[in-house]
């Protein structure tokens, strides 16, 4: 009699379902402790029996799971090293296959002609002939029907088209004995409520939960794990969203300060001494974010835009709007550099009239004692109504008077726990806007940032003349590397500036805020490990120094481990033409402004996510003159790494990057702290894939909510959304 699973079925512990030693195995394989969590465990995909496989036919390195008999079984010596080679050979009656096993002379036992299974490897070719090597199988027992079964019996036909479901695996516990696993906890699930509404599921013609438990595990037909796929995924969906809409609805019950610019006031007079006119984006932006801060509720809106569309511009405008009701505005930036250049955006943009009026501070971590005084002072009390820094905003002894509004920008750059410091530090909730120059499809933006309103600015200023992009591919192509010198002293020639880009300060230390970005994702399935030592700035630079086709030239270094003095010293003399080329980490990725910089040289660009990249290239061609580009790589052509350089070279969509990137790579936890790599928390979802799904299930979720914010007549859905969110995601939803 199978074990009752009480009143919350996908709740109950695997143990009392599956018996410790099993269950044990499942939770140091994958984490997972309870049924609900084993039964997400999706096949990651789904093969065909042998009876329809040629064996002959297959391809070298396809992943291959197929049904055969063993023909012949030897066991030699080798000749060149100590052991013995174990060669079976396998037929499905139409070819053969061989099965290699090294040392392992045991497997005679249960590997004797006749004996028939399923076998899975990676097809390899060993001498002209296709084999196996070190296989995993699984043999069917002498009374199973499949081990005698007639071909053409009408039921060995039928199993013989049932599909197998391949599990993600591991060298302990193997595809098949987790197939067995799900299926034992399937014979004792009872029927389960489904958090989808009835009429959604009518409209989408989805067969109920418990059922697509069932076909996704043990189809019967290929449709059928179709259909459940569509269903899971759906629930899925729709639960996430569900969670993200409840957080919204949730942040707007809270009362906020409004916000408002009056006529003649602060914001005006600085919209008047702009020396330009404000693109449409930035003035429709601009008019989404007054509107919230006049709002009832905390606004919590979300700017993406192309590197150097104005975003910072935007934040200001905020910024001012705050300030003229005598309420203060934190902006907070990743680096010390970034922060220094915010400042120095902030004052120029504001004239000496309002910089003294409004008196912009910074404060940093590397700040000495008298200005780290000066600063906190001006903050706490309420003489600096723009405050910019770095994470030393965050600190015990920062307070402010009256914060209104929080400016986080590179969101991605912060965690969680950071956002929420800053936050906590107004009497009353301040508004919040983020900032991001990553672009984000808008299911990606609906999905991560799904409690966020999200506004876009897609144009850029006029009066840029653009980036020109190439890969600079080394491995095919060695010659070319004293061509990006030649064209470098080009350029300086013409009385132009430089950037040259690398991923590590030195052989001993990999920059803090540089390196590969989390989007790289060096350790997704598909990622090629860097082949050599990365290119340093403290050595690029001194190479470059003695090359004579720069000889004479102002070659300046700039890492996050500088001291901040010298880090403002040298782009303050890059910015003002005294330095020709900047050698430099990825602390230029943002903000850094230099209108008389052409040219980017970026080495190991293959080290870089698509984004970073794009970023990148953002610090050039932003005047008047055009910029050029070199991502320079030594990946060979048709890897992961390359792909990534590749697809920078070829676009300078940023939003188009973005979709690429999310093909390339995982989307890593889309709720929780683990924003990439990893695995992923969607399981059976993909933001990009699924687009119209999640459009469908907002909308699906925003009518149930609607009327029902805390879900009373929804149990199942709430029981679902209960079982989606462990705590620190949860929490995740609260903070963001």
């Amino acid at each position: 009699m199978p074990p009752d699973l009480g009143p919350a079925p996908l709740d109950a512990r695997l143990g009392g379902v599956l018996g410790g030693r099993t269950a044990k195995a499942i939770e140091k394989a994958f984490g997972y402790r309870t049924v609900g969590e084993f039964l997400e465990h999706a096949p990651r995909r789904y093969a065909e029996r042998g009876a329809l496989t040629a064996l002959d036919s297959l391809a070298i390195g396809e992943s291959v799971t197929i049904v055969a008999e063993v023909i012949d079984v030897r066991e030699r010596t080798m000749r060149a090293r100590r052991g013995s080679i174990l060669e079976a050979k396998i037929g499905d009656g139409k070819g053969l296959l061989t099965l290699t096993f090294f040392n392992q002379g045991w497997r005679t036992k249960d590997l004797v002609p006749g004996a028939r299974g399923i076998f899975a490897g990676k097809v390899s070719d060993y001498r002209g002939a296709r084999q196996l090597a070190h296989p995993d199988y699984e043999l069917f027992e002498r009374d199973d029907p499949r081990a005698t079964a007639d071909p053409e019996d009408e039921e060995a036909i039928r199993w013989s088209r049932q599909p197998i479901p391949i599990y993600p695996a591991t060298a302990s516990l193997t595809s098949w004995q987790i197939a067995k696993a799900i299926a034992v906890v399937l014979d004792t699930l009872p029927d389960l409520p489904d958090p989808i509404p009835a009429q959604a599921r009518t409209r989408l013609g989805l067969v109920p939960f418990r059922r697509a438990l069932e076909l996704l595990h043990r189809p019967e037909k290929v449709a059928d794990f179709k259909r459940a796929q569509d269903a899971l995924r759906y629930r899925e969906a729709f639960v996430l969203q569900t969670a993200l809409v409840q957080r919204r609805i949730a942040a707007r019950a809270t009362a906020a300060t409004r916000r408002t610019a009056s006529p003649g006031g602060i914001l005006e007079r600085f919209d008047a001494s702009l020396p330009f006119t404000l693109t449409d984006d930035q003035r429709a932006v601009g008019g989404e974010i007054a509107h919230d801060l006049a709002g009832e509720w905390p606004m919590h809106r979300l700017v993406q835009g192309e590197v150097g569309s104005g975003k910072t511009l935007v934040a200001i405008r905020a910024m001012l709007t705050v300030a003229e009701s005598g309420g203060q505005s934190a902006l907070i930036a990743p680096t010390e550099v970034l922060a220094a250049q915010h400042l120095r955006s902030i004052v120029k943009f504001l004239g000496p009239d309002l910089a003294a009026e409004l008196r912009p501070v910074i404060l940093t971590g590397s700040q000495s004692t008298d200005e780290r005084r000066r600063a906190l002072l001006a903050a706490a009390s309420g003489s600096s109504r723009l405050v910019v820094g770095t994470h030393a905003l965050l600190g015990d002894r920062v307070d402010f008077a009256e914060l209104g509004l929080v400016v986080v920008d590179e969101q991605h750059r912060f965690g969680v726990e950071q956002r929420e410091a800053l936050r906590t530090k107004g009497a009353t909730p301040p508004h919040v806007l983020v900032l991001t120059a990553t672009p984000i499809p808008r299911t990606v933006a609906m999905t991560v940032f799904g409690d966020l309103d999200v506004s876009t600015i897609t144009g850029l200023p006029s009066g840029r003349a653009g980036v020109e992009t190439f890969a600079v591919g080394l491995a095919e192509h060695p010659g070319w590397e004293g061509r990006i010198w030649s064209r470098m002293a080009e350029e300086l020639a013409a009385g132009r500036q430089a950037f040259v880009v690398c991923p590590a300060i030195d052989d001993a230390h990999a920059e803090d805020d540089g390196g590969p970005a989390p989007d790289a994702d060096p350790t997704a399935e598909g990622a090629e490990a860097p082949r050599r030592a990365p290119a340093t700035v403290l050595a690029t630079a001194e190479r470059m120094r003695a090359m004579p086709v720069l000889d004479g030239r102002r070659i300046e270094v700039l890492h996050g481990r500088m001291a901040a003095e010298d880090k403002d010293r040298v782009m303050t003399a890059f910015a003002a033409g005294e330095v020709d080329v900047l050698v430099a980490t990825t602390v230029i990725e943002v903000g850094v402004d230099v209108p008389n910089a052409s040219m980017m040289a970026v080495l190991d660009a293959d080290r870089f996510g698509v984004s970073q990249l794009h970023q990148l290239r953002g610090r050039i061609g932003r005047g008047r003159y055009a910029g050029v580009c070199l991502l320079v790589t030594t990946a060979e052509a048709e890897t992961t790494a390359r792909e990534r350089v590749d697809a920078v070279a070829a676009s300078d969509d940023g939003f188009e990057l973005a979709r690429v990137d999310l093909e390339l790579r995982r989307e890593g936890d889309v709720l929780g702290e683990r924003q990439s790599g990893g695995r992923s928390s969607l399981n059976l979802l993909r933001v990009v894939e699924h687009a119209d799904l999640i459009v469908d299930a907002r909308g699906e979720a925003e009518r149930v909510l609607e009327p029902d914010p805390e879900l009373r007549d929804h149990p199942a859905l709430r029981e679902a959304l209960a079982r989606r969110l462990d705590e620190s995601d949860a929490a995740f939803l609260g903070k963001n």
